[in-house]
């Protein structure tokens, strides 16, 4: 009888397999789980570091654009650039009212007719790169005055379809945030008008050695003529075909009329 009691508190005393293999397979789910957390808690981290890049992406421009509404924009990625390659930089900013109304209606008449009345981008220039692609030619350019004031305050300066596509996103939130004027007086202001100079104000000065606000329309049209490539051509030494793009804007700019009227 002592015996069977003895051999009884024995078996009380060792733990059975059954809870033994319990708790070590309780011990090795946890065991395994540990990596499975891991690897959810880094997937999370990377959805919240997408989402703020793509935060940053949507409303980071809107909100430059905003400010740029107010303030004239203190540099610009092109000019970064040049100034990376040793270039000095001439910019000089100014308000549209202190500019020649002369250069607003050159740069409308030579650069986007249509500009005092798009949204943005010209259907009829977009249908016609179509119609030219369509017919083996080489499409010409279609930038509007906005696509190239959004290019020029915010994105870098080459033909990537990267860079076009946030050209277009951009472009419509200019029209909706700042208006005709204001465009315009960004764009005349931070276009590349020769090697380092940068607006109209700078190019007067560097190229006429006059003020903006005094430019001719002789004078005008040829800085105009320039902008397509600024930095291969002077508008104070002018070539046989700045010479005769002068009358080509002039006769334009008569032609367009009360088209013009966003920019007197």
């Amino acid at each position: 009888m002592a015996k069977r009691k003895t051999q009884s508190l024995r078996a009380e005393g060792r733990p059975s397999l059954l809870s033994a293999g319990g708790g070590a397979r309780r011990t090795s789910g946890r065991a395994k789980a540990k990596p499975g957390h891991k690897t959810r808690r880094a997937g999370g981290s990377w959805r919240r570091i997408a989402a703020w890049a793509l935060l940053v992406v949507l409303v980071g421009p809107a909100l430059v654009i905003l400010v740029y509404r107010f303030v004239p924009p203190p540099v610009t990625p092109l000019m970064l650039i040049r100034a990376l390659e040793g270039e000095k930089i001439d910019y000089r900013w100014m308000p549209l009212e202190r500019i020649s109304p002369h250069l607003a209606h050159a740069v409308i008449a030579s650069e986007d007719n249509r500009f005092c009345e798009h949204w943005g981008f010209d259907l009829g220039e977009i249908l016609a790169i179509f119609d030219q692609w369509r017919d083996g030619e080489r499409p010409r350019g279609a930038s509007t005055i906005t696509m190239q004031t959004a290019k020029n305050i915010l994105l870098w300066p080459d033909r990537q379809v990267v860079r076009k596509l946030f050209e277009a996103w951009l472009t419509p939130q200019l029209e909706l945030l700042w208006g005709k004027r204001r465009i315009l007086e960004v764009y005349l202001n931070i276009a590349e008008m020769g090697p380092g100079i940068y607006g109209a104000e700078a190019a007067a000065q560097r190229h006429f050695g006059k003020p903006a606000a005094a430019l001719t329309a002789r004078e005008a049209a040829l800085l105009a003529a320039i902008l397509p490539n600024p930095r291969s051509a002077s508008p104070a030494q002018p070539t046989d075909y700045l010479n005769a793009r002068v009358p080509v804007i002039n006769r334009r700019i008569g032609q367009l009329g009360p088209m013009l009227d966003c920019a007197s």
